[in-house]
């Protein structure tokens, strides 16, 4: 699926945000040339029901001239393989080396409850998928770069699988802890980029207010719950959206150097890339401001 000869070329930090898509489309593509204009050099959009995200890519690339597009993730139970492969290719076809496709198994009340569709044995799923797109046509002109994969991955078994049939993984909702487990499974030489969510609130209460409408979102789906109760924390901790204990854990909030260190933390970790996505105050905000104040800090962070 990948060329073996070359490592993609990601930015040690992007940007994650489903911000985007709670605008109108020539408002998005705006602020997209905005950020590449602040210096980020990735932009991660996720799916859930929402715009398409590769015609969401699509548009979002048009308006840049350097940005890499990621998926944060597409969920594989949205277009069959042959889907995903061809419209990767017409993608990369027409921003070489400026594409990345995160695919994710998603979550059972969003594949069975959301699409009908069977939830079952995941890992399975994820490789019967990836051999698909292995084996996937494609009759249209073709891409001169090769295209570009990551898993959504979490655990030992989806991590393992990411590094073996893809360029890296993409977990997202983790720690740095989590970052260098998650380094110690791939080896050196497969992508490893995390999510990391952050804010720029220094009073406590309102971060940890914040913050935790972040994190009870994905308390309530039992993958990323597993995931996290391996890291240390227990019942308590994840009851009502969440400790304060968790949710610092899982949301840097204070100050610029305060969340710039924790994105340095991820780096020092072993992640190749952070995407960092930044919450806004409000519900379907749109953090622009955050954006701005943190661009320069971001991008001036490398890789341990």
């Amino acid at each position: 699926m990948t060329d073996t000869r070359s490592r993609f070329a990601l930015p040690a930090v992007g940007l994650w945000t489903g911000a985007l898509d709670v605008v109108p489309a020539a408002r998005a593509r705006e602020l997209a040339a905005e950020l590449e204009s602040l210096g980020y050099g990735a932009l991660w959009i996720p799916e859930v029901a929402g715009r398409d995200p590769f015609v969401h890519l699509s548009m979002l690339l048009s308006a840049t001239e350097r940005m890499i597009g990621a998926t944060g993730i597409a969920n594989i139970w949205a277009r069959d393989a042959v889907a995903t492969s061809c419209a990767t290719k017409a993608l990369t076809e027409a921003y070489p080396e400026r594409v990345l496709i995160g695919l994710g198994v998603s979550h059972q009340n969003l594949v069975s409850g959301l699409r009908g569709h069977q939830y079952d044995k995941p890992l399975t799923a994820m490789r019967e998928y990836l051999d698909g797109i292995d084996a996937a046509p494609y009759t249209a002109q073709r891409p001169t770069t090769p295209v570009r994969y990551v898993l959504a991955a979490l655990r030992p078994k989806m991590l393992q699988l990411s590094g073996e049939r893809t360029d890296g993984a993409h977990p997202y909702f983790v720690t740095p802890e989590h970052t260098a487990r998650a380094r110690e499974t791939l080896g050196a030489e497969p992508l490893l980029c995390p999510e990391q969510a952050v804010l720029l609130e220094t009073d406590p209460a309102k971060a940890r207010e914040i913050g935790r409408r972040y994190t009870a979102t994905y308390l309530a789906q039992p993958n990323y719950v597993n995931n996290i109760k391996t890291l240390g924390f227990d019942e308590s901790d994840l009851a009502d959206g969440g400790s304060d204990a968790f949710v610092d854990a899982l949301v840097a909030w204070g100050d610029v150097d305060t969340v710039v260190a924790r994105v340095q933390a991820h780096l020092d970790a072993g992640a190749d890339h952070v995407a960092v996505q930044t919450l806004p105050a409000e519900k379907r905000g749109v953090p622009e401001d955050q954006w701005r104040e943190l661009a320069a800090p971001l991008t001036a962070l490398r890789r341990s």
